[in-house]
C-alpha cells in the first residue's frame, strides 16, 4: 500500500521528502538509539538469562514473569511511567538532577524507552537454547581439563551465537519502530529527539501522507534489511 502511494507521485518529491534534513536526522537518531538498545539488551539480556536458567533462588518465577512486562505493558502506560520516574521530580530523576543529569525530553529518554520496550526478545530467544545445552558437554570439558572460562568459550557460546544474533536482531527492530512511549518521553524536536516513528506521526497530522509514506519505507526497508541480514547469518551457520 505504501509503495502504491510512491508510484503515484512524482518522484523528484519523494527523494526530496526521504532526504530531508529533518527525516534523515530522525534516520540517524532512530537507528542510533536503537543500535545502542539492541546491545545493551543483549549484554544484560544474557546475564539474566543466565541466572534464570542456571540457578535456583528465591523469587525466580516472580522476575521470569516481571520480564513479560513490556508485551503486556501498553507502550503509552511505559512511556508515561518512565516519564514519572524519571522526571524532575520523579524519585530517580531528581536524583540525577543533583548531578545534572537529564533522561528525560533528551535523546536518552529515547534509548531508555526503546531498552524497555524491546529487552524480552533477548532474553525469550536465548533462554529455550541455553536450557537445551546439555551439562553433560561441560562435564565432558571439565574432565578433559578445561577451566571455567574454556568451557564457557569452546563449548556454551558457540551454541548460544545464532540466538544471541537473533535475540539483538529481534531488539533491534521492535526499538526501531517503538512509538507510543517515546512520544511520552522524548521532546519530539526536530533535530534533538525526534525518531521516525514519531516524524511519521506529526507527518500525518499536517495531512502529509506523502511524506509520511516515504519515511515508512525508509524504516520499513530498514528493518527488512536487518532481517535478512540475521537469515542470511542462520543459513550460512
Amino acid at each position: 500500500a505504501l509503495l502504491f502511494i510512491l508510484f503515484t507521485n512524482n518522484w523528484d518529491q519523494i527523494v526530496e521528502r526521504a532526504l530531508d534534513p529533518v527525516a534523515v536526522a530522525a534516520y540517524i537518531l532512530t537507528l542510533k538509539m536503537a543500535f545502542f538498545a539492541a546491545f545493551i539488551n543483549t549484554i544484560f539480556g544474557f546475564i539474566i538469562t543466565w541466572v534464570l536458567t542456571r540457578y535456583k533462588f528465591f523469587g525466580k518465577k516472580y522476575l521470569d514473569a516481571a520480564v513479560d512486562l513490556p508485551f503486556a505493558l501498553p507502550t503509552s502506560v511505559a512511556g508515561l511511567t518512565l516519564t514519572t520516574v524519571y522526571g524532575e521530580q520523579g524519585w530517580i530523576g531528581n536524583f540525577l538532577h543533583k548531578f545534572d543529569i537529564q533522561i528525560v525530553f533528551t535523546p536518552f529518554g529515547v534509548l531508555l524507552a526503546m531498552i524497555f520496550v524491546s529487552f524480552p526478545f533477548v532474553i525469550r530467544t536465548l533462554q529455550p537454547v541455553l536450557q537445551e545445552i546439555e551439562t553433560s558437554l561441560e562435564e565432558a570439558a571439565w574432565s578433559l581439563g578445561a577451566n571455567s572460562w574454556q568451557t564457557f568459550s569452546r563449548i556454551i557460546l558457540p551454541a548460544l551465537w545464532p540466538a544471541i544474533i537473533t535475540g539483538f536482531t529481534l531488539s533491534f527492530s521492535r526499538a526501531l519502530g517503538e512509538f507510543g512511549s517515546i512520544v511520552m518521553i522524548s521532546s519530539n524536536l526536530p533535530l534533538k529527539d525526534l525518531v521516525a516513528s514519531v516524524l511519521i506521526y506529526q507527518s500525518l497530522e499536517q495531512y502529509d501522507y506523502l511524506g509520511a509514506s516515504v519515511i515508512g519505507i525508509v524504516v520499513l526497508f530498514i528493518a527488512l534489511l536487518s532481517l535478512l541480514f540475521i537469515n542470511t547469518l542462520q543459513y550460512y551457520d
